[in-house]
C-alpha cells in the first residue's frame, strides 16, 4: 500500500446517476448543537439534500444508518448550499439552498429521541426569495459592516448582483461588461465583491459604490432616478490573469496576512487586498477544485487543490509540502472538524463520492509468525551436504548440451540457377500483363554428415520476384545422404525489382 493515498476515515456513494458540482459541498455546524462539531450538507442537481454525521466505529467504514440526519427531495435542482447567520433577530446559523429561481432559506433541528432510533432532525422554512433572474452562484457575508448578521448576494446568469438583507430584497446591479458569470466571494476585510470576468480579469466591487451606483431594476420612482443619476458602477480594482478561474477564495487568519486566492485553469494566484500579486504557481495538471486553510507555520497558509488525476496536493504557499492519492476526481473539497478530528479533509466527486479522509501514515499492525523451533541433526545436514556435492561434481563431468562445433559442417545447403529461361513458363499467379512471364529453373542441393532430423528448407526472394514454392518438409536425412528439390522464380508484381538474389535456410533438429 502507498504511503501517499488518503487514508479513507469514511465514505459513502450518495444516490444514483446523480450530479454534483463545486457549491453543492457545505461543512458547519448547521444544527447548531454547539458542540463545536461539523456536519456534512451536500445538495445535488437532481434535488437531493442529505445532512450527515459521520462516526465510523473504525477507519475506513461506510455510511451507517445512522450517519444520515436528513434527506429531503426538492423539486427543482440544487445548485448550492451554504450555512451563515440568514435569519433576523437571531445568530444561529441557518441553511440557505439557492435553485435557479429561487432562494430557501432554513432552519435545521433535531429532537432528541425516545427510542434507540436516535435524534429526529427536520428543516423548517424560514423564508424564501423567488427569482426573477436565472441563478449561477451565491456569497454570503457581513455587507457593509453589519454585526452578527450575514446578507446575501447571488449573481445571475446574465450578470445581475441580486442583494438579500435577509427577509427581504434590497437592490440589483448589472456587471460592467458582461458576458459570462465566473465565481464570486465577498471579502469582509476590504467590504467588496472578488470575481473573475470574462476578460480573464479579477475584479473588486466595493458594496458601497454596489449600494449607490444606479439601480438595475425599473421599479424606482422619478425622483430617486434624479438622486442617483450619473453614479455608475465603477470597478475598484482590475487584475488580468490571462485565463478563466475555476474559484475565489478569502481568507483571513491570525498568523497570516489577509489574501485573495484565485485558482486558475493552469495557474494558482495570491492576491492583496489591493489586488496586487503576493504570488503564483504555475500548476503542471489541471485543477478542479481548491481550499485554502491556516498553515501552523506563521505567515504562511496552506491550501489544498484537487485535479483531475485524482490528486489531492497540500502547498505551503508556493511549496508542495503533500501529495496524496484520491479514489475520485473532487469537485468540492473542505476542511471539517468532525467526531474531535480536527482537519478532516472532505471531498466530492461529480458522481457522488463522498469521502472524509486523512494525511498520513497508519501503523502495520501485521506481526510475523512465531516459527516452530527445533533442534538441529547435524549429521543428517553433513550426509546431505555430501550427497549435493557428490551431484554437483559428476554434473561437472558431463560434456556440454549442444555438441562442439568441428571444422566440417554438419549439413551443406548449395543452390544452382539455371543459366537459360525456361521453355515453359512456370510462373502462378502474375499481375504482369503479357502473354508468357518468363521464369528461370532454382535447384537446391542439401547434404548432410549426421543425422538430420525434420529438416525445413524456407526460399526466400524479395518483391516483385515470387517462387512457384516458398517452403519444403522432409521427415529425415541419413547420414552421408542428399537430397534435391526444383523450383521455380518469377516476375508476380508488375514492377522492376530492386534485387536478384534469394536466400535458402534450412532449420533441423539434431541428435544429442
Amino acid at each position: 500500500m502507498s504511503l501517499f493515498k488518503a487514508r479513507d476515515w469514511w465514505s459513502t456513494i450518495l444516490g444514483e446517476k446523480e450530479e454534483f458540482d463545486q457549491g453543492c459541498l457545505c461543512v458547519a455546524d448547521v444544527d447548531n448543537s454547539g458542540s463545536g462539531q461539523d456536519k456534512i450538507v451536500v445538495g445535488s442537481y437532481m434535488g437531493y439534500l442529505r445532512i450527515f454525521n459521520p462516526h465510523p466505529v473504525k477507519p475506513g467504514d461506510g455510511v451507517q444508518p445512522e450517519d444520515l440526519l436528513l434527506e429531503v427531495q426538492f423539486r427543482e435542482p440544487i445548485l448550492q448550499v451554504e450555512v451563515g447567520k440568514f435569519v433576523s433577530g437571531t445568530e444561529g446559523l441557518h441553511l440557505a439552498v439557492l435553485h435557479y429561481r429561487k432562494l430557501c432559506v432554513y432552519a435545521v433541528s433535531g429532537t432528541l429521541g425516545n427510542v434507540e432510533h436516535g435524534n429526529q432532525y427536520q428543516i423548517k422554512l424560514m423564508y424564501e426569495h423567488h427569482l426573477q433572474r436565472t441563478a449561477c452562484n451565491m456569497t454570503y457575508g457581513p455587507f457593509g459592516g453589519v454585526k452578527g448578521r450575514d446578507l446575501i448576494c447571488i449573481q445571475s446568469m446574465d450578470g445581475m448582483l441580486m442583494l438579500f438583507e435577509q427577509e427581504s430584497y434590497a437592490f440589483g446591479r448589472f456587471l460592467p461588461g458582461f458576458l459570462l458569470p465566473g465565481p464570486l466571494t465577498y471579502s469582509s476585510r476590504t467590504d467588496s465583491f472578488i470575481t473573475v470576468s470574462s476578460c480573464r480579469q479579477v475584479e473588486s466591487y466595493k458594496y458601497q459604490v454596489l449600494a449607490f451606483a444606479t439601480d438595475a431594476d425599473e421599479r424606482q420612482e422619478p425622483e430617486q432616478q434624479k438622486l442617483s443619476s450619473g453614479k455608475r458602477l465603477v470597478v475598484d480594482w482590475v487584475l488580468n490573469i490571462g485565463e478563466q478561474a475555476l474559484d475565489i477564495s478569502v481568507v483571513s487568519f491570525n498568523q497570516a496576512v489577509s489574501s485573495v486566492f484565485v485558482l486558475g485553469e493552469r495557474n494558482f494566484f495570491c492576491l492583496k487586498d489591493n489586488g496586487q500579486i503576493r504570488f503564483m504557481k504555475k500548476l503542471d495538471y489541471s485543477p478542479s477544485c481548491f481550499i485554502p486553510y491556516c498553515s501552523v507555520k506563521e505567515g504562511t497558509i496552506n491550501t489544498l487543490v484537487g485535479n483531475h488525476s485524482k490528486m489531492l496536493n497540500v502547498y505551503q504557499d508556493v511549496t508542495l509540502k503533500w501529495a496524496t492519492q484520491l479514489p475520485h476526481i473532487p469537485v468540492s473539497v473542505k476542511v471539517a472538524n468532525v467526531q474531535g478530528l480536527k482537519g478532516i479533509i472532505v471531498t466530492l466527486s461529480d458522481s457522488g463520492h463522498l469521502q472524509c479522509s486523512y494525511l498520513g501514515t497508519d501503523p502495520s499492525l501485521f506481526q510475523a509468525p512465531r516459527v516452530d523451533s527445533r533442534e538441529i541433526n547435524y549429521e543428517e545436514f553433513d550426509a546431505e551436504m555430501k550427497e549435493l556435492q557428490k551431484i554437483i561434481k559428476e554434473a561437472t563431468k558431463t560434456q556440454d548440451i549442444l555438441p562442439k562445433s568441428e571444422k566440417q559442417r554438419d549439413l551443406i545447403v548449395t543452390a544452382e540457377v539455371s543459366p537459360d529461361l525456361d521453355a515453359e513458363s512456370q510462373a502462378i499467379d502474375s499481375e504482369v500483363k503479357a502473354e508468357s512471364v518468363p521464369s528461370v529453373t532454382v535447384k537446391i542441393t542439401i547434404q548432410n554428415r549426421v543425422t538430420v532430423q525434420k529438416p525445413n528448407l524456407a526460399v526466400c526472394v524479395q518483391a516483385p520476384l515470387a517462387v512457384t514454392r516458398d517452403q519444403f518438409i522432409f521427415d529425415h536425412l541419413e547420414p552421408d545422404s542428399s537430397e534435391t528439390v526444383v523450383l521455380s522464380v518469377f516476375l508476380k508484381g508488375n514492377y522492376s525489382p530492386s534485387e536478384l538474389e534469394g536466400n535458402c535456410m534450412v532449420s533441423y533438429n539434431a541428435p544429442t
